[in-house]
């Protein structure tokens, strides 16, 4: 009996071992099974084959009234906090910015020792002040809360809270490099929460809607205030200001104490080295950075331009004020010169909501768009132009453009002279000379350069703000031998020292200490 027993006993055991392979196996595919299923059929993964940033397939905000009602609603603060970055009254300045600079000094040789590529291969370290919200917070809640009062115009009829959208690239930088790191898509630039680990303080004073919304007394009052608050810092007066970024892209924002912030990062719409908006030696590209204003129409994306593109009859369309000051002159000699030829658009408009449908539904409908010099060398036109995909006719004889370090407007407009394009005839014949093939090559380029003209929140890589950060990271290391060349230059030094790009017309005047 102990023998048959034990015998079927190891039957058994060698039944079930032969099972368990064959048991382990069919449980292993189903597992396997499933989890093909969770991942990649799941419809949160629509695409299989890919992985992507958990907030890369959120579709990017572009609207700045909607981003802003998004940011302010839901992301942020409820009350100013307990404390912010203003300096004590009693404190000891001079003895703060010495201990921040010989931090900096420490940190810096630090990653020049850890890092081989530093600084080129790593992202920028920026220090954003917290400053008190009557120069940031309560500036937005003024524009959110009164936007929609359409009937507030500046006074050539423009208006203002359109202009402020136009201009609000201090809003769309400041919004991103704020946001927790993990919502962020931009890796070429770091928030730092001490200042002895920045390369670069930026300064988040919203300079355009104060002087736009304000009363004329109330701002001038508010910007002396933001100008002493900013030069009263120990970062600030380390350096004079030379690794601070100042936001003031409208050319009247600031304008009445900019002066004492002149070696400080500027970010600018253009140069207009004409002096009728910035003094010799307030700008220049070594130093400040142009950006591209907000456009003011529609994306007119890959299908809005093939199935446009049979709709595009007109030769050469233009909108907007006829009558300019200074360089834009222009434009009424211009308008003598095209007025009554075929296939050619000339209107009057300003940038109201009529204006946007207008100058929008003409430039979808357009060849070239032409772009002459306002009351400053740019403006938004040439970008509205852009993301409509009509080639810009650029006449404008001292634009300065964004970007260009990267980006070459070769592939993407035509660059006419004044002189050239004032001669009888000559500008309609020579856009008539195009060949088809050249303007196919042209649209086909706008298409693809749309994106580094568009603001969005998150901002995106290749978008305008990646591509300031990737511009002000080739200033960095001239930022960083000024500051420390300033620090030990004595009284008999030839302190002068600027690398300026200036006009022929400029050669005599005096180049600015950097």
């Amino acid at each position: 009996m102990r023998g048959r027993n034990l015998s079927s006993s190891m039957s058994a055991q060698i039944q079930r071992s032969n099972r368990s392979p064959l048991l382990l196996f069919t449980l292993s595919l189903l597992a396997i099974s499933i989890l093909f299923i969770l991942v990649f059929l799941s419809p949160s993964n629509p695409n299989p084959t890919s992985f992507h940033h958990p907030i890369s397939s959120l579709k990017p905000e572009t609207s700045f009234v909607i981003s802003l009602e998004h940011f302010l609603t839901h992301k942020a603060p409820k009350s100013p906090p307990t404390r912010d970055d203003t300096v004590p009254a009693a404190g000891d300045v001079e003895e703060a910015s010495r201990k921040l600079d010989e931090a900096l000094s420490e940190a810096e040789m630090g990653r020049v020792v850890r890092d081989p590529y530093y600084p080129l291969g790593s992202p920028i370290r920026v220090y954003v002040y917290e400053m008190p919200w009557k120069f940031t917070y309560d500036l937005l809640w003024l524009f959110r809360n009164s936007y929609r009062e359409t009937s507030n115009l500046t006074s050539n009829g423009s208006p203002v809270h359109r202009l402020i959208e136009q201009h609000s690239i201090d809003y769309w930088l400041w919004v991103d490099l704020i946001a927790p790191e993990s919502e962020r898509l931009l890796k070429g630039v770091v928030r730092v929460y001490r200042q002895e680990e920045a390369d670069l303080f930026y300064i988040p004073f919203f300079t355009t809607i104060s002087f736009f919304l304000l009363e004329k007394q109330q701002c001038k009052s508010l910007y002396r205030e933001a100008l002493k608050w900013v030069t009263d810092q120990p970062a600030w007066k380390r350096s004079e200001g030379r690794d601070h970024i100042l936001p003031v892209h409208h050319p009247w924002s600031f304008k009445t104490v900019r002066k004492s912030m002149k070696k400080a990062i500027w970010l600018l719409p253009d140069m207009d080295s004409t002096g009728n908006w910035y003094k010799p030696g307030q700008v220049y590209l070594e130093k400040d950075l142009i950006l591209p204003y907000v456009p003011n129409v529609d994306l007119c994306d890959g299908k809005c331009l093939t199935d446009g593109q049979s709709k595009r009859n007109v030769l050469l369309f233009f909108r907007g004020r006829l009558k300019r000051n200074a360089g834009g002159k222009i434009r009424a000699k211009l308008v003598g010169e095209l007025s009554g030829a075929d296939d050619v658009v000339i209107e009057e408009g300003t940038a109201g909501e009529g204006g946007k449908a207008a100058a929008q539904a003409g430039m979808r409908k357009s060849t070239f768009c032409l772009n002459p010099a306002g009351d400053t060398p740019s403006s938004a036109r040439l970008f509205d132009a852009i993301v409509s995909g009509c080639i810009p006719v650029i006449v404008s004889d001292e634009l300065e453009l964004p970007f260009e370090g990267i980006l070459d407007y070769r592939k993407i407009a035509l660059f006419v002279s004044s002189s050239d394009a004032l001669k009888a005839g000559w500008l309609l014949t020579y856009l008539r000379s195009v060949s088809a093939a050249d303007i196919r090559r042209l649209q086909q380029n706008l298409a693809k350069f749309s994106r580094h003209f568009l603001y969005s929140s998150p901002a995106l890589p290749m978008g305008p703000e990646d591509l300031a950060w990737k511009m002000i990271a080739g200033k960095l290391v001239n930022i960083k031998l000024h500051t420390r060349r300033s620090q030990r230059v004595v009284k008999e030094s030839r302190s002068v020292c600027s690398c300026e790009c200036r006009p022929s017309n400029m050669t005599n005047s005096p180049p600015p200490s950097l």
